[in-house]
């Protein structure tokens, strides 16, 4: 008896063993983000971090030579945060923003090119981001939400009680002058900016903006210019779908930006648009490029460089105005781009030297500089990791006349004549991609990938008709349709991978985070070949969601309609309608304060399984949003997604 009781412990005591030392090692993983090249390419700074830590610190190093990065030692008391390094024009100065302790406020400092001098610039009351000088290098604009708090849907949402709607916090943009230290706020009360460029002669802004409340109308912003002296906005342009990275000419005389259909402010993709400064002659330069464009760079008058996605890769792409015909100087299975969330790539004023965060399945992160193609590597803190999982495969199939494409991640180790389970892993979006990374962070999905092939499973992530890189068509194939055609694309790179690979078909798994998690949700409701799954911040049921959500305004692009409209669109792609069909084991996880996807959604769907007798568990994480902030519950979250497919697929 005492052998038999020792038998079926050991599993779990190793599988908690295995789990422990896993996220022991991705926590000591090094992560860098907020990559900052100077105007001259001399100098690079980056926000660093671990993936267990919330602390961030400066660190610049130059670009030549073996002298190490220098981390910029700015004097602060408690935990200390630092957000988006940002260099003057000369290349002399760079500004930063920083804070002590979580709930501390922003303040934007200023250090030489070495790191040393730091100086204390403003006396701030609220949220402040994204520090752009202007080019004579007098001022410095940020995003500014005076007396109130910010930083998107991802993050948690506040408590909200009294009068709903009555206080709506803009974000506007504030211009410091750096010689007398006087701030004035110089974009309208009434609408909410969401990026901005100084123009050529430091007069006009150009930005995209919306009446507040910010965190919802994104989806529905224009392109204005703002005048600096008067403080009056003029839209000159109302896009058909959403917009993003809107940059001036050199000569000021265009302005290029990004439009697409977007689901998520920050996570950027659709084609390159350029109009003129009084709104005039819209042009689409990449229509039909079977790519997405993710971020641009103005270079000159007639040159414009960008990133895309491409498949499942990364390109770096220059452009010539006068004739629309695209040069691509560099591609490669990684994450590249510019803006939005977690950028990590930068250029030189003159677009030929350029700064990265570089990482694979493979490789871990590290900063590397130099010519676009040609960098050489500058960092090496994670030289001394080694990838715990098995090998990443480029996986490529065919399905009612689209051509998807996806990652398959094998086991650590495969083993010859034995079979091994598979989890589906589906990204959120649906107006995303996943592509290649060293899977460390804990906030998404991730390092359960890690985990998953570590602890012996394949996990493939696919690519479905509705994600980026292949061009608009195919972003906007899933319009009116979620869960049916890309739901198909999924289940047929399911039967890709097990027609390659050593996969027991009777052993699959699926998982997902946001409308991966709907996805998770919707899966199970329409097939049973899954005997497991987890279903993360998911969506239950669209009609109900579409008045519970902070973010309503996305839903329109995709389904046409409000769901006071068109109620039907809303309700045939709606998981608990199809409830009963249910026969998969499913953990349903969520933040307490997820604006995007809210919590009563998960507890919907998790009520109606346990009603049904359908083995089910729902964990609600207290005070997180849709981005997991804690490490611990980070990585609890990993521990029990895990643990939850080793119970029904081990």
């Amino acid at each position: 008896m005492k052998h038999l009781l020792l038998a079926c412990l050991f599993p779990m005591a190793l599988t908690a063993q295995t789990m422990q030392q896993l996220t022991e090692q991705l926590g000591k993983t090094v992560l860098y983000g907020d990559i900052a090249l100077s105007p001259d390419g001399k100098h690079v700074a980056w926000v660093q971090s671990t993936a267990a830590t919330t602390s961030k610190h400066t660190y610049i190093r130059e670009t030549s030579g073996s002298a190490p990065a220098a981390m910029v030692n700015i004097p602060r008391a408690g935990e200390r945060t630092d957000f988006d390094p940002a260099w003057a024009p000369d290349s002399k100065t760079l500004a930063v923003f920083s804070s002590a302790g979580e709930k501390e406020q922003r303040q934007l400092w200023t250090v030489n090119a070495d790191g040393s001098n730091p100086t204390k610039i403003t006396s701030l009351k609220g949220y402040a981001a994204r520090p752009r000088w202007s080019h004579d290098g007098k001022q410095i604009a940020f995003l500014y939400i005076e007396g109130a708090s910010g930083g998107g849907p991802l993050m948690a949402a506040p408590a909200t009680t009294g009068v709903i709607d009555r206080a709506i916090h803009n974000q506007r943009i504030a211009v410091l002058d750096v010689a007398s230290g006087q701030l004035r706020q110089v974009s309208p009360e009434n609408l909410h900016v969401y990026d901005y460029d100084w123009a050529p002669d430091d007069k006009i802004f150009v930005a995209t903006a919306a009446p507040g409340p910010g965190d919802n109308n994104w989806w529905i912003a224009q392109i204005y210019t703002i005048d600096i002296a008067k403080g009056n906005a003029a839209s000159i342009y109302k896009p058909s779908l959403q917009v993003a990275v809107t940059r001036w000419s050199p000569d000021g005389k265009s302005i290029a930006f990004i439009e697409g259909l977007m689901s998520d402010e920050g996570f950027h993709g659709g084609d390159l648009f350029t109009i003129a400064a009084d709104g005039r002659n819209v042009q689409n330069r990449t229509r039909g490029r079977k790519s997405s464009i993710s971020s641009l760079f103005c270079l000159a008058p007639d040159r414009i460089l960008f990133t895309e996605i491409v498949g499942g890769a990364s390109a770096i792409s220059e452009l010539a105005l006068a004739n629309n015909s695209v040069r691509t100087i560099w591609k490669g299975a990684e994450h590249l781009y510019a803006f939005g969330n977690f950028p990590n790539f930068t250029v030189s004023k003159d677009g030929k030297f350029a700064g990265a965060e570089r990482s694979s399945f493979e490789t871990p992160p590290e900063i590397w500089a130099g010519p676009i193609g040609d960098w050489h590597q500058l960092t090496g803190n994670n030289s001394g990791l080694t990838a715990s999982w098995g090998k990443a495969e480029n996986l490529e199939w065919t399905n009612e006349g689209f051509n998807i494409q996806g990652w398959l991640l094998s086991p650590a180790k495969v083993e010859s004549g034995k079979k091994y389970p598979l989890v589906v892993l589906i990204h959120g979006g649906p107006s995303s991609a996943e592509m290649p990374d060293w899977p460390a962070s804990f906030g998404m999905s991730r390092a359960i990938i890690a985990a998953l092939s570590s602890r012996g499973y394949y996990v493939l992530m696919p690519n479905p008709r509705g994600s980026y890189g292949q061009g608009e068509d195919f972003t906007r194939a899933n319009v009116k349709d979620f869960g049916g055609g890309d739901l198909r694309d999924m289940l047929a790179g399911v039967d890709a991978a097990i027609k390659k690979h050593p996969i027991d078909s009777a052993r699959l798994g699926v998982t997902g985070w946001s409308y991966g998690g709907f996805m998770t949700m919707w899966t199970v409701t329409q097939t049973n070949r899954f005997r497991a799954a987890v279903a993360g911040a998911g969506i239950a049921n669209w009609q109900s969601y579409y008045g519970q959500n902070l973010i309503d305004q996305w839903m329109i692009p995709f389904f046409g309609a409000s769901v006071y409209d068109d109620p039907a669109v809303y309700e045939k792609s709606s998981p608990i309608h199809f409830i009963t069909n249910v026969k998969t084991p499913t953990l349903v996880i969520v933040g307490e304060r997820d604006a995007e996807c809210p919590a009563s959604q998960s507890y919907e769907f998790w009520h109606a399984l346990k009603t049904l007798g359908v083995p089910t568990q729902l964990i609600i994480y207290p005070g997180e949003g849709h981005l997991f902030i804690k490490p611990e519950n980070q990585a609890d979250r990993m521990d029990k997604t895990v643990g939850w497919f080793d119970k029904y697929l081990r």
